[in-house]
């Protein structure tokens, strides 16, 4: 047995539900147990799309994490370049097999170095750009570090 209950309706949904139960050769009560059916059923839709929102909205803070990331990668590298083109000196032609020998041993220990940092977790990257900002904000807090002198000096 079904519990029965007695609802107040507007005028405008009852004249609704009449015409729909001739029409359509239903009850009004399957009609109305149908329609908290789906208005249950439209809450359940709701919380599955704040669940989804918040994960969108998560996934919008790490991609935007990593494009920050990435454009530091590629400006320290830019830097690199840069400062590596500019410093460094032509190697005379007598002197470019025991260069490029040393070039090669150099390589070999960046490669050795990276691979230790990304297995053990330690980026030097990371760590500097944190070391640079905790500085900055330190300066934003203490100006008198600017000279190394008071501020009432």
């Amino acid at each position: 047995m079904k519990p029965r209950i007695q609802p107040y309706i507007s005028p405008e949904n009852f004249h609704w539900l009449k015409a729909m139960a001739k029409r359509s050769g239903l009850s009004e009560s399957t009609i109305v147990d149908g329609a908290v059916t789906a208005y249950r059923a439209g809450e359940a839709d709701n919380l599955r799309e704040a669940a989804i929102t918040r994960r969108l909205d998560r996934l919008t803070r790490q991609f935007g994490r990593i494009e920050r990331d990435n454009l530091v990668l590629a400006e320290t590298l830019a830097t690199f370049v840069h400062y590596f083109l500019t410093v460094t000196p032509p190697v005379p032609a007598n002197q470019v097999e025991a260069a490029r020998a040393k070039g090669d041993m150099r390589f070999d220990l960046f490669v050795r170095q990276v691979a230790e940092a990304l297995r053990s977790g330690q980026r030097i990257l990371q760590n500097a750009v944190e070391d640079v900002t905790a500085e900055a904000a330190s300066l934003e807090t203490h100006p008198e570090h600017l000279n190394g002198e008071p501020a009432d000096a």
